[in-house]
């Protein structure tokens, strides 16, 4: 996953005369520290101090060594509609490994997985993130490439079946982006009336895009 040039054109590309990017790459951002450091306090399965001055050392060499650009995350916490989204997502999570079981279980018969293509419509690399881990939490689907340039998620489903299967996991991951937007974003307004908001159904699913499902 690439990530976008910096906006303020070659200036900001522009190296310094020992070789180093620019002085804004190797500052150190305390989320990430954060991150990095439970992270690695998780992997232990230890919260003692030692553990997590060591982690938190771990996360500065890090962050130091592997400087990323600076990530603006605008989050605006709705309480009820996280309840919404976390609701959902637990049920979307037991329906689905219902369903993985009986694939399993039933009579062998060949499977027909596939690659679709889902284009978020939110351009916010946090929200790209969360999407992409939620929807591969669920079992039956994992990301296997996402594109921070377009905002595109490109996910392996397991017996999709057909162009119209196709096109009703795109419109669930889509509804996904709605319930995380609707629950963590600042602005919704890009969601309002749109035909992808509304609760899947097969029967009133829309034609196929061409080359949506490969």
């Amino acid at each position: 996953m690439s990530a976008p040039t910096p906006a303020g054109g070659a200036e900001t590309q522009a190296q310094d005369q020992t070789g180093r990017p620019p002085q804004r790459y190797g500052a150190l951002q305390w989320p990430m520290l954060l991150w990095l450091t439970v992270v690695w306090v998780v992997l232990w399965r230890d919260i003692s101090p030692l553990t997590v001055l060591g982690g938190l050392v771990v996360a500065t060499i890090a962050c130091l060594v592997f400087p990323l650009p600076p990530l603006h995350v605008d989050v605006r916490v709705r309480p009820v509609a996280l309840l919404v989204l976390v609701g959902r997502f637990v049920f979307d999570v037991v329906r689905a490994s219902v369903q993985v079981a009986w694939v399993v279980l039933r009579p062998q018969r060949p499977l027909r997985n596939g690659i679709v293509e889902v284009n978020l419509r939110t351009p916010s690399d946090f929200v790209l993130t969360v999407v992409a881990e939620m929807t591969s939490l669920i079992p039956g689907s994992i990301v296997v490439e996402a594109r921070r340039s377009t905002h595109t998620l490109f996910l392996h489903v397991l017996e999709v079946g057909d162009e119209a299967g196709a096109e009703r996991f795109r419109r669930s991951v889509l509804a996904q982006e709605a319930r995380v937007v609707r629950a963590l974003g600042r602005h919704t307004d890009h969601l309002d009336d749109r035909p992808d908001d509304r609760p899947d159904d097969p029967t009133e699913a829309p034609e196929p895009t061409e080359g949506a499902h490969r």
